[in-house]
């Protein structure tokens, strides 16, 4: 059971803490402790990104390939389909048609952030001049009120703020809050903070609260605001978020009034092709002529009266992440127990074993409950990045290790796997099983996802560590050094082990004085019976919510060594999950497991995973810079004669003896296209 309140005794040969051994979502389930709220002034607080250093094998290559490769590739990507030059045409400088999608001024505004997050972590002069060299054009693009959205500037300036749902003025404007506020913290300069505040007090000017009714069709600004209020202390940028959240499930919505005025039949330009104003609205919020249906957005009911995921993905998470923010600016109780409600349904009945979410192409988001197909899993890179978003915010609100356990499983899975090794091949959708059809491809004609990668890799450390009024809390195991400050004074903390492919992980403390504090350490929901010692020695700890808590005077030469066993665990899935009736897949420690046709000679689909069968796992240092491979025996069946028939009588189950190898399904697809599985037959 996670979340034990009582004091373990971890004994010499590991103390037995009642960790769940079963799916990751079960620790969400409300056994032991429910969530709940810190006190205000104990919210936790992550460190600053220029705190950490990582030096692990898994997450310290794909930096430095981002740093080194998905960064330019990815710029490149953007000025050759105009998303750069449309701020020229804005400014006056350049002419001709608008280029990309038209929220391509977001694809920007990302690169920018993942850049200075790259220079927070690196100092490089030549990236620097790069990032102010765009910075510049955007400046001269901005109107004179403020305003700034090129595909409106250029293509239908009488369309401004008029068309919410779709022309994603509110979404592009959010990423330029967000990339401001991490340049400003990297470097110090305000070019790009000054932009965006402009634009920010027009947006405040037009809907603020008692003006204007808005919400955005594309959720995104609201979280992106609580943040340029943090940097900037500027409350009305906080008021106009909130604003934004308690303004959606109005009845006629702000989206069916805004269409019925808009000139629906105009058309203008888009991606080489005319399209008409109305028809995004009546592909997703029409189907049935007779009712608007805004679930789509997320606007379908008042949000502390949501208890369901639905529609978009990235959207509803944004909308969740927003939310989250404000509980901890306001401490909002409704928010916070509709957020509850929302991460049950999410996590219990709408997410994938990998921790992405949102099996749908038809709306890049969720359907009903259980409904989580293998082949078509659209499981969208952007979606799989704002769950470990919206999880960490959760956390940081109550300290509970259900949403760190959440967090890990996206980020070293589904987040993983958006992207190839080389760093500049991606996953949009990213399926759970494969013919042998799909690729990564290196740019989309919607790029959000290759833009995600460039900004989201770099702030991996942010989610390592996190600060409380009384100490520090050790989230993920990846080796690492940080210095952090923690009012009394400062501590150096370094971790070291092969995590995550060896479950020993030592911490080292370093106080710059010895000093009392409370070291915190998560305790994973995967670990069955981990052990824990300090200075070699077997230690007290009270556990809540999933950490285990050791308070002391720490000194100069203190060291924490936990022990997280890694067996290979069977995992199946809620019965109603019919894609998986009948199957397992396989996890060790935070990593789910995939069979690729590059290991394995016979086709997957025919084969069966005995329940005796036994596990090995051999390191593989050719592979992937190094990984832990999964080998076992199964049976391979033999194929049917289907020809010319759709029904025959049930052949023998039996079936010759085959050798298996599965590989992390965070590097999958990597070696050519090829038939691929995450969850296999089992049989007794």
């Amino acid at each position: 059971m996670r979340n034990i309140a009582a004091s373990l005794t971890f004994a010499a040969l590991g103390g037995t803490l009642l960790g769940l051994g079963v799916l990751v979502t079960a620790s969400a389930t409300g056994a032991g402790e429910p969530p709940a709220l810190r006190p205000p002034d104990d919210r936790l607080a992550a460190l600053p990104i220029t705190a950490v250093r990582i030096t692990d094998t898994f997450w310290a290559p794909r930096l430095e390939v981002n740093r080194t490769r998905t960064l330019d590739h990815v710029l490149q990507q953007i000025e050759s389909t105009g998303g750069l030059r449309n701020f020229d045409i804005a400014a006056g400088k350049a002419t001709g048609e608008f280029g990309g999608p038209f929220w391509a001024d977001s694809d920007v505004y990302k690169w920018l952030e993942g850049a200075s997050l790259t220079l927070a972590l690196r100092p490089d002069p030549a990236l620097d001049a790069k990032v102010d060299a765009v910075i510049a054009r955007i400046a001269d693009a901005q109107q004179e009120d403020g305003y700034l959205h090129t595909f409106i500037q250029i293509s239908a300036p009488e369309l401004r703020f008029r068309n919410f749902a779709f022309f994603h003025e509110d979404f592009s404007s959010g990423h330029l809050f967000e990339a401001a506020a991490a340049h400003y913290q990297a470097t110090g300069k305000k070019n790009l903070l000054t932009v965006a505040t402009r634009l920010a007090d027009l947006f405040d000017r037009e809907f603020g609260p008692g003006r204007k009714d808005y919400i955005p069709g594309h959720e995104g600004i609201e979280m992106a605001l609580v943040r340029l209020s943090r940097v900037t202390g500027e409350k009305r940028y906080l008021d106009l978020a909130q604003a934004m959240v308690d303004r959606r499930g109005q009845k006629p919505s702000i989206f069916e009034q805004q269409y019925r005025a808009l000139p629906i039949d105009r058309t203008f330009p888009f991606m080489g092709q005319p399209l008409r104003v109305g028809e995004w609205y009546e592909r997703f919020y029409m189907r049935d002529p007779r009712v608007f249906d805004t679930r789509y957005a997320q606007d379908h009911l008042p949000v502390r009266e949501q208890k369901e995921a639905v529609g978009h993905a990235v959207r509803a998470m944004f909308l969740y992440c927003a939310m989250a923010d404000l509980v901890h600016e306001t401490s909002d109780e409704g928010l916070w127990e509709a957020s509850k409600a929302l991460h049950d349904s999410v996590t219990l009945r709408r997410m994938y074993v990998t921790g992405g979410i949102g099996p749908s192409a038809h709306n890049e988001g969720f359907t009903e409950d259980y409904d989580l197909p293998n082949d078509n899993a659209y499981q969208e890179t952007c979606a799989s990045a704002a769950m470990v978003l919206w999880n960490h915010r959760l956390f940081h609100l109550t300290g509970d290790a259900r949403y760190t356990d959440v967090m890990e499983l996206s980020l070293y899975n589904a987040v993983a796997a958006g992207v190839s090794l080389t760093g500049d091949l991606f996953c949009y959708e990213t399926p759970l099983a494969s013919r042998g059809d799909f690729r990564r491809s290196p740019w989309f004609g919607v790029p959000c996802c290759p833009t995600t990668i460039a900004r989201f890799v770099p702030s991996v450390g942010q989610y390592i560590y996190s600060r409380s009024a009384d100490g520090l809390w050790v989230n993920l195991f990846v080796p690492s050094e940080a210095a952090v400050d923690l009012g009394s004074g400062r501590v150096q903390i370094a971790q070291s082990g092969g995590y995550p492919w060896k479950g020993d992980v030592r911490i080292a403390v370093t106080p710059d004085a010895a000093r009392e504090f409370t070291l915190r350490v998560r305790m994973p929901g995967w670990a069955a019976n981990p052990s824990l010692r300090v200075n070699g020695a077997a230690v007290k700890a009270p556990i809540s919510r999933g950490y285990a808590a050791i308070r002391r005077t720490w000194q100069a030469g203190d060291a924490v060594d936990l022990s997280l066993p890694m067996p290979v665990e069977r995992l199946a899935a809620h019965p109603d999950v019919l894609h998986a009736r009948g199957k397992v897949a396989l996890r060790r420690g935070p990593l789910v497991y995939s069979f690729e046709q590059a290991d394995n000679s016979v086709p997957l689909r025919q084969v069966t995973l005995p329940r005796d069968a036994a596990f090995e796992m051999p390191f593989d240092g050719a592979l992937a810079g190094g990984v832990v491979r999964i080998t076992t025996s199964g049976l391979v069946r033999e194929a049917a004669d289907w020809e010319r028939r759709l029904y025959q009588p049930l052949g023998a189950r039996d079936g010759k003896p085959v050798e298996l190898s599965a590989v992390p399904y965070a590097i999958w697809g990597n070696r050519g296209a090829g038939e691929m599985v995450v969850w296999i037959d089992a049989s007794d």
